[in-house]
């Protein structure tokens, strides 16, 4: 059927969907609803789960943790200094090769005190081993988090997933979703039933030390999980096109990419108000496109090479900022296309930060500036846009 709702009770009626046995959770804004409405299922007996109300977001994961080396499907959500609270444990969670699955309502980290949409907390835990997505709209919330238990449950790949949402445009934003049926759900994402878990008068040894002789093949392993994940997501997305009819662009999503001259990539709701302005400035005979990193872990390096060698120019907009050479995403674009014989020219922007809309005039300007320097052929890395005493030709 399909109900008008959030992108936080898309994230609910995603977890119960896909039968969640344990969900552990701590309220945080602006997540505090999707955990609110789960904690509705379970009292009304919508859905068959334990729900453990937890005195912080690193209690929420240790408990997800524990449950999940029980064999338990689990799920919890959080956002910003929720998340970096629960940084130790996401480590442990993706070292212990534990499928959990998380919305992290991504907003911005204070000082100052900020409650509105950053992609600096989810950015801060790219190195976790956690798979990274990030969602443009309360239907791609929902769908993923059904995909991820069944990307992440597989066992060439055995990791946890972070599902992003942007805190208020999606997380309290009401648009129509489909939401299936649950036995449609049950034939496409079956019971989770992992090969080792804890069981009474079974002994095995989890999270145990090691040593330096083993240590390195246990991180290996883990990546070599990641590098399969890139080719499972692709498969369950087309076993979810099959059963569902719906997708929603893989690793990497192309938009009018076809014939363009150059490119804005960008993630999360951005992208939706950035397919607009492609289209109004196609109408213009401008020959631009649009790809939105749909997975930031894992990074679709290849999909990023083959886009650009066929591009002049290439705009990254991040909505975060890493305090290295440039934002985090226009660095893992810049160095998926360093090999490449033919490298289009390069630009950061570095927008949207605490919230700060990112309207259709500056993207229009981005496009702009990027057709610019791509005919110039000169480089200038990064520019902060819209910022007080800056120029104001953002605006």
């Amino acid at each position: 059927m399909r109900m008008v709702m959030t992108g936080n009770y898309a994230s609910a009626y995603g977890a119960k969907l896909a039968r969640a046995e344990v969900i552990a959770a701590y309220p945080i804004t602006p997540q505090t609803s999707i955990v609110e409405k789960l904690a509705e299922f379970v009292a009304t007996g919508e859905l068959k789960a334990k729900f453990i109300p937890v005195e912080s977001e690193h209690s929420a994961m240790a408990a997800c943790i524990a449950a999940q080396t029980a064999g338990a499907r689990t799920y919890t959500a959080t956002s910003s200094h929720g998340l970096t609270l629960m940084h130790e444990v996401l480590m442990w969670a993706s070292g212990a090769r534990l499928p959990i699955v998380m919305t992290n309502v991504s907003r911005a980290m204070a000082p100052p005190w900020s409650v509105w949409v950053d992609h600096m907390d989810s950015i801060a835990q790219r190195d976790t081993g956690w798979l990274q997505f990030f969602c443009q709209s309360n239907q791609e919330v929902l769908d993923t988090i059904i995909m991820a238990y069944k990307i992440c449950e597989s066992t060439g790949v055995m990791l946890p997933a972070m599902i992003i949402e942007d805190a208020f445009i999606l997380s309290h934003t009401s648009e129509p979703v489909d939401v299936p049926e649950q036995e449609l759900v049950d034939s496409f994402l079956p019971s989770y039933s992992p090969d080792l878990k804890i069981e009474v008068g079974k002994a095995c040894g989890f999270g145990s030390l090691v040593k330096p002789d083993q240590y390195m093949e246990f991180r290996y392993k883990a990546m070599l999980a990641m590098k399969e994940a890139h080719d499972r997501i692709l498969r369950v997305e087309q076993e979810f096109k099959h059963v569902f009819g719906r997708e929603h662009g893989g690793l990497l999503e192309r938009y009018r990419c076809e014939d363009a001259d150059t490119v804005l990539v960008t993630a999360g709701s951005v992208a939706a108000t950035a397919k607009d302005v492609v289209d109004a400035l196609r109408a213009n005979g401008k020959r631009v496109g649009l790809a939105r990193i749909r997975a930031f872990r894992p990074f679709p390096h290849d999909e990023i090479r083959s886009l650009a060698s066929k591009l002049e120019g290439i705009a990254v907009l991040d909505r975060s900022y890493t305090f290295g050479a440039a934002g985090a995403m226009f660095t893992e674009v810049k160095a998926s296309v360093y090999s490449c014989q033919k490298r289009p020219v390069m630009k950061n922007y570095i927008a949207g930060l605490g919230g700060r809309d990112i309207t259709p005039k500056i993207l229009e300007r981005i496009f702009e500036d990027i057709q610019v320097i791509a005919k110039r052929g000169a480089e200038d890395e990064v520019e902060w846009v819209d910022v007080a005493g800056l120029p104001r030709r953002w605006r």
